[in-house]
């Protein structure tokens, strides 16, 4: 029996039921056996973050500075073990899991850089001899709820700027990947963090996650996840008049107009839809092209697709790992058959794939036939299948990408200047990506969506304070 890897509460490490983290891409590999919290574990974690704000959040700025660069400095000196490490958890392959380690030291980096940037205003009042001053302060016992799909990147963004800002942290990792998270929060522990500023508690959505939806002395909830666990957290918090953020996913386009290079477009949708097994929320499951390239940017993807090297995440001829496990697995083939039932045609893939181990492997599919009110068109698949929709011109493709009720990331492939123009201006995405696949974003700047894909202000860079801090007006009269 594997070590148990225990959660953290009150700065000690507290064990419990263990449950195996079983590697996709051979599930007769346990990557580990971590503890599962219980309610009063969830309780005593909450507690023991209450306790410890006042303090954290008067904190120096040194404090919190020296906290975030070691962790950092350790994350980027171990990135290959730790993105071995995500890669057997999750299904990345070892490039993506290395570059995804890299990016979580890079949020942390930034941080530690934004602990002593923190600044505020001092203007004067309307009334003679009266001065005012702007703060922003930490908003209190922040409970952070992350996914599956980057077990270390998410993480990374949620408890660096709440740490940064002087907030404590109950975190609870998906359960499905706790390995990457525990070794975060280990990192973080061992970097100078005083007990109670970050609770760890795995283990079930059903126990953990809803004790801390009950919970009153929760002061902000940071979720991402499905949309329906995410409305789950707006209600719960609503009662408590407590502030939440809400990442959900999306239905993202990518338009592909007949002046496109496509070489260009090809790559773009290739990664867009099926690098990472087309598990992140910002991956292009919609292909929207225009009528004069359809027929040459069809055929060029699918000789693309049928190509990819499916197999081990930590092989090194490997292109697109598995899928992460049976449950969503059995959700990606369900919505192939979908498609086959609409009338859509399936041109390539959406086979399993025999591997020398046994694994959750599945050639990526692409469907050509579509119309945008098909199921697969409509719903978030989270896997690497993707839909062609063929289309007369641009203005068909806009409307097309903008009717779905989400709104997270949007791409367009094309070297018009024009189009471009109009479309970073009327794309009713949060981010919007020209000539650049759609998945793949910076650590320092705002992450986020509109309509159905997200709630709240924005998450990294700058904009992350809008979250994790309150405003403070203080007016001072002149002695």
């Amino acid at each position: 029996m594997s070590e148990l890897h225990k959660n953290l509460i009150n700065g000690e490490w507290v064990g419990g039921e263990g449950k195996e983290n079983i590697n996709p891409s051979n599930i007769k590999d346990v990557v580990g056996v971590y503890a599962q919290a219980d309610e009063q574990q969830t309780r005593d974690a909450i507690a023991a973050a209450k306790a410890a704000f006042p303090a954290w959040s008067r904190s120096g700025l040194m404090e919190r500075w020296s906290v975030l660069s070691k962790t950092a400095h350790e994350i980027f000196a171990r990135k290959q073990e730790l993105g071995e490490l995500l890669s057997r958890e999750e299904g990345k392959t070892l490039p993506e899991g290395i570059g995804e380690v890299t990016r979580a030291g890079q949020i942390f980096e930034f941080f530690a850089g934004e602990a002593l940037r923190l600044a505020g205003e001092i203007i004067p009042s309307v009334r003679p001899g009266v001065q005012v001053e702007i703060t922003r302060e930490g908003v209190g016992v922040v409970g952070i709820i992350t996914p599956w799909n980057f077990p270390i990147a998410i993480p990374a963004w949620k408890i660096a700027p709440a740490i940064c800002f002087g907030n404590t942290v109950v975190f609870k990792p998906a359960d499905l990947v706790p390995g990457s998270s525990w070794a975060i929060v280990d990192i973080l522990h061992r970097a100078g963090l005083p007990k109670g500023v970050l609770n760890l508690v795995m283990g079930r959505g059903s126990k953990v996650g809803q004790t801390m939806l009950e919970s009153k002395d929760l002061n902000a909830i940071t979720f991402t996840g499905s949309v329906g666990t995410g409305k789950k957290v707006a209600e719960a918090s609503i009662q408590f008049n407590r502030k939440f953020q809400l990442e959900m996913g999306g239905k993202n386009p990518t338009i592909v107009l007949d002046d496109a290079d496509l070489k260009v477009a090809v790559e773009s949708v290739a990664q867009s839809a099926f690098f990472s097994t087309g598990q992140r929320c910002t991956a292009s499951s919609r292909v929207i092209v225009t009528e004069g390239i359809h027929d040459a940017f069809v055929d060029a993807l699918c000789e693309r697709t049928k190509n990819l090297r499916v197999g081990d995440a930590l092989a090194k001829e490997t292109e697109i790992g598995p899928v992460v496990d049976p449950s969503q697995l059995k959700q990606d083939m369900d919505y192939i058959e979908i498609g086959r039932n609409e009338g859509a045609e399936l041109r390539v893939g959406g086979n399993r794939v025999n591997a020398p181990t046994e694994g959750y492997f599945l050639q990526p599919a692409l469907f050509t036939g579509v119309n945008n009110q098909m199921r697969i068109a409509r719903e978030e698949i989270f896997g690497p299948v993707a839909a062609v929709i063929k289309v007369k011109d641009y203005e068909e493709a806009l409307a097309t990408a903008n009717d779905t009720e989400f709104g997270l990331s949007a791409g367009i492939v094309t070297t018009s200047l024009k189009y471009a123009t109009h479309f970073k201006r009327n794309s009713e995405a949060g981010m919007v990506m020209v000539n650049v696949p759609t998945a793949g974003v910076d650590f320092h700047v705002p992450f986020g969506g509109r309509k159905g894909s997200s709630y709240g202000p924005r998450e990294q860079g700058k904009y992350a304070s809008e979250f994790f801090t309150v405003v403070k007006t203080a007016y001072t009269a002149a002695g």
